[in-house]
């Protein structure tokens, strides 16, 4: 289809953006065919008009799980025998897939046309990634890790991620997730907050240097980067020193992990979304214990003191909000802008620009989306209100616009209680 999108304030994409009037974005077979002034005589096209709401490139999520609903439970999980159990019979394997299908929809109904996942089942992202591709689902783009690499009693072993104990072991995994046609690895080289059973020692180190190096090594060679689950200072220095490219989440930094960053032309990936409700809810609602709050603050803290500090020190920061954590749905990524900017400091023009823009460069496609320019991907979003105003505009996108196919008045589930619990924590 050929569209004609007039009468829209357009916000481009770029670090500097401001509002852009009187310009019509022409989208001739999924790609911006131009950007020109409105009242140019066209023919052929669909006119869509905006009727002075915002047109804007489609959000980019760095870090999803998409088989999480982001439900919180009501007590533990095993999430590994819950897998298995999954997986037990091709029935309950099937609803699955078909939950994670409708998950993957639920993202671009919300205004985000690309997802870069980091932990699935099985090989669940790459064949729904390229169900999308060929219009056979409605969902984003997909830059699918398949399942990440952790070690015995590591994080997510068992469920999104598959242990190994050896250097080899390692290169095995990786050689097996390219025969997948994955985007990315993903190491998880550290615990998380739920792993701690003590006070103080979250993201404690779990995957030896030397594993890292090898899967590293053998996922570079292969032509692949890698993504890595650090939550503690120990672990993004491991992580950097023996090859990873972005560090997820991050921790409290030193100089000396700033100069690897920079040696390594590393990247991290601001996940605030997470670490909130462990650190900021009050128990009685989070039902965790006293050790899992402490632990949650001491990762919260340490994210926003990392992104703080590569954003002054020149390091690139991308967002991604952990899809699938408990509190965390598949519907609002939003939420993270509207963090970055309250916890980190930025403008909510460099929020927007970082979950667009800069995401798009960081995950290597910049060249195809991230921005309204010609020659660009269709992928857009709408808005009534302007998010450099009040970042919450984009809670509610009107029209959703992905690889050129045009969604009017997108719809979703919602979690009520989950927003209930949340939308305390936006101003």
């Amino acid at each position: 289809m050929k569209y004609a999108f007039t009468n829209g304030i357009l916000l481009d994409g770029s670090e500097n953006m401001e509002p852009i009037y009187n310009k019509t974005v022409l989208v001739n077979d999924g790609i911006i065919a131009a950007v020109t002034d409105d009242g140019i005589h066209f023919t052929g096209y669909e006119t869509i008009d905006l009727h002075g709401q915002y047109l804007m490139p489609g959000l980019i999520n760095m870090h999803v799980h998409l088989a999480g609903s982001g439900k919180p439970p009501k007590g533990q999980r095993d999430n590994t025998k819950l897998v298995n159990l999954l997986f037990s019979n091709p029935v309950t394997a099937f609803a699955a897939r078909k939950i994670v299908e409708d998950f993957a929809r639920t993202a671009l109904m919300s205004g985000v046309t690309t997802i870069r996942t980091v932990g699935g089942l099985k090989d669940f992202d790459t064949k729904i990634r390229d169900e999308i591709l060929k219009g056979k689902l409605d969902g984003p783009r997909i830059l699918a890790s398949n399942q990440g690499i952790s070690v015995p009693g590591g994080h997510m072993a068992g469920s999104v991620a598959i242990p190994v104990s050896t250097p080899e072991e390692a290169r095995q995994l990786v050689r097996r997730n390219a025969a997948e046609n994955v985007d990315l690895i993903k190491l998880m080289i550290t615990g998380g907050v739920m792993d701690a059973k003590e006070k103080g020692v979250p993201g404690e180190l779990k995957m030896s240097p030397e594993i890292v190096a090898a899967a590293c090594e053998e996922a570079h060679q292969l032509g692949y980067t890698v993504a890595a689950h650090t939550e503690s200072t120990e672990g993004v220095k491991v992580a950097l020193e023996n090859g990873v490219n972005s560090i997820e989440h991050g921790a409290a930094v030193t100089d000396e992990i700033i100069a690897l960053f920079k040696e390594k032309n590393a990247f991290v990936t601001t996940t605030l979304s997470p670490a909130l409700p462990y650190a900021l809810f009050d128990r009685s609602e989070s039902h965790i214990s006293e050790v899992e709050q402490f632990n949650g603050n001491v990762v919260f803290e340490g994210i926003i003191e990392n992104s703080k500090a590569a954003l002054e020190n020149g390091i690139p920061v991308a967002l991604g909000n952990d899809v699938g954590c408990p509190y965390i749905t598949q519907y609002d990524f939003w939420r993270e802008l509207v963090y970055f900017h309250k916890f980190v400091g930025v403008s909510n023009r460099f929020a927007l620009y970082t979950a667009t823009k800069r995401n798009a460069q960081l995950a290597g496609i910049g060249d195809l989306t991230g921005t309204i320019e010609q020659g660009k991907c269709a992928d857009l979003i709408v808005t009534e209100n302007n998010p450099l105003e009040d970042l919450k505009a984009l809670r509610h996108v009107t029209m959703v616009m992905a690889r050129g196919f045009l969604y009017s008045h997108p719809k979703y589930r919602h979690l009520p209680a989950v927003e209930a619990a949340l939308d305390p924590y936006l101003d």
